[in-house]
């Protein structure tokens, strides 16, 4: 049996009229940036973060370099944030000058630990960047009252976790600026890259508005040194054709979740540990299902060999990446997140995945660690 680690085509297949028509509408109008399509997108998007203001961008890395610009976060500021996560989380926070300051995560949630963000705040600390990651919400409540006490900004790096519900609210609205991106393989994902910062602030809405258009208004007119950061046309028709299904997609991968709990617990697998839903309050959307596993990479190419993609997100922490190394961290700072980044498999959980295949995912796991 083949098993994907994600299809597209199964996504693309009953929504392919619509989305041709989308498409069509756009060449016909000839508009391709910015314009009533974004604008109508815009629109649509804030009633799913509940937020005032959305704006699209041009990916979720753009939309993290945006909200950092717009809260003047630059050189000689540092930003707390995990060490654990996609590189655009820390990559942002050294492309506009500032120092990122890494930390360790919760081993069970993989999002940042709070209490290693505390002890990591100084005089210096101008923000603080958790990463809903995989699809559940960092501890907003520890965070927020972290911001508070310190009196620091709250930027979320949501990019995975659209519609995930935290602290009586939905992340991208909870923080000061919510950062998204449509990347193909998220939960909601254009033909291509793009993304969306969302907020309730009136002030930093109309700077992320400049910022994003070369910080112009009117037009070869700059109040604001900005860049490029526009969302395409084409990817915001895309996504309004697709978002009116996000609700039933996010509720099939929490299926999908339920279903895999239920055959691991059948299958008697003790050697693996799956993916910890906090429950209450909280709504974990599942962008990714990510099981911890000893002998991973022999696991993995079991796996492979069976037909069933798998992923590893993340095999190196930031602390460990070269690029960094001007940070001095070393080997055995973060614990939880080297062990993280040494365990880790992403299994198939996209929205079409059937019974069958999930079931033959599980056998083949199992069998991987009884032969």
């Amino acid at each position: 049996m083949n098993v994907p680690l994600l299809d597209l085509k199964a996504q693309y297949a009953p929504l392919r009229s619509d989305l041709l028509d989308a498409v069509t509408r756009v060449a016909d109008s000839q508009q391709f940036i910015m314009g009533p399509e974004v604008e109508a997108f815009e629109r649509e998007i804030a009633l799913v973060t509940d937020t005032t203001y959305a704006l699209g961008v041009s990916s979720g890395t753009d939309a993290l370099l945006l909200a950092l610009m717009a809260l003047d976060i630059g050189p000689g500021d540092e930003v707390v944030t995990s060490t654990f996560s996609f590189f655009a989380t820390a990559g942002c926070i050294a492309r506009v000058g500032a120092k990122p300051v890494l930390v360790d995560i919760d081993p069970e949630t993989f999002n940042i630990d709070p209490v290693a963000a505390a002890r990591a705040c100084t005089r210096r600390t101008k923000a603080l960047l958790p990463v809903h990651l995989f699809g559940q919400s960092a501890d907003m409540s520890a965070i927020l009252a972290l911001a508070d006490e310190f009196k620091l900004k709250v930027i979320e790096d949501a990019a995975q976790a659209i519609g995930t519900r935290e602290h009586g609210g939905v992340v991208g609205g909870i923080g000061h600026i919510g950062c998204f991106s449509f990347f193909p393989s998220k939960n909601l994902g254009g033909f291509g890259d793009g993304g969306l910062v969302s907020t309730n602030n009136h002030e930093l809405a109309r700077r992320m508005r400049l910022l994003r258009n070369h910080g112009q208004e009117p037009k070869y007119y700059h109040h604001l040194i900005g860049g490029n950061f526009r969302l395409d046309a084409l990817q915001a028709a895309v996504l309004r054709v697709k978002l009116p299904h996000l609700a039933g997609w996010t509720e099939a991968r929490r299926a999908n979740a339920a279903r895999y709990r239920k055959l691991f617990a059948e299958a008697d697998v003790p050697e693996i540990t799956l993916p910890v839903d906090r429950g209450g309050d909280g709504y974990h959307i599942y962008n990714q299902f990510v099981i911890r596993a000893p002998r991973r990479e022999e696991l993995r190419a079991h796996l492979t060999a069976a037909g069933i993609g798998t992923e590893v997100y993340y095999p190196v922490p930031f602390h460990l990446q070269q690029c960094f190394a001007h940070l001095n961290y070393k080997a055995g700072d973060f614990p939880h997140a080297e062990k993280a980044a040494a365990e880790v498999l992403a299994l198939p959980i996209y929205p079409e995945l059937t019974d069958g295949q999930q079931a033959y995912v599980v056998d083949r796991i199992r069998a991987f660690y009884r032969e």
